[in-house]
């Protein structure tokens, strides 16, 4: 039996290499906006306020329901939840 070793999850599970790398842009972005609701300790009420979104959309970001997100939605959120949000692009060599 041949093990296959990967980067990350998504590359694991992912279809494609695109629909990975968007995986992985949607993932981070969730993670620090939900790390930025826990630090400083919103209900899910006052998140939705601060994000401009319904408390049933904070409550989807919190249990991580990552096909409800699109990049745009989420770069949307972290901004208004007062993040910086920084993109590296890195050429990818040749196998």
């Amino acid at each position: 039996m041949t093990t296959q070793r990967f980067a990350s999850v998504w590359d694991a599970i992912e279809d494609t290499q695109q629909e990975a790398e968007n995986m992985k842009l949607r993932s981070t972005l969730m993670m620090a906006i939900k790390n930025h609701i826990a630090r400083a300790d919103l209900t899910q009420a006052d998140a939705a306020k601060l994000l401009g979104v319904t408390q049933p959309r904070v409550s989807d970001l919190m249990r991580g329901k990552i096909n409800l997100f699109g990049l745009d939605a989420l770069v949307n959120m972290a901004t208004a939840a007062g993040l910086q949000i920084e993109i590296k692009v890195l050429e990818v060599e040749a196998a």
